[in-house]
């Protein structure tokens, strides 16, 4: 099952909009997937930049009590 998908404008260059299209007709994907496959690249590769909850291995080692 498909999730809900959000409608949202974006200007690209002409292009990546032929090779977009170009891609599409020889594999038949959906140039919107190969756009959705995109965002998830970028996002993996900023994750560091996105606020999200502190894992332990980031949390700094507490100093022990004598």
């Amino acid at each position: 099952m498909s999730r809900k998908k959000i409608s949202t404008t974006v200007y690209i260059e002409p292009e990546q909009n032929e090779r977009l299209h170009l891609l599409h007709a020889r594999t038949k994907v959906p140039v919107s997937v190969y756009i959705r496959e995109g965002i998830d690249l970028v996002l993996k590769k900023y994750e560091h930049v996105l606020p999200g909850q502190m894992t332990l291995t980031d949390a700094p080692a507490k100093a022990s009590k004598k």
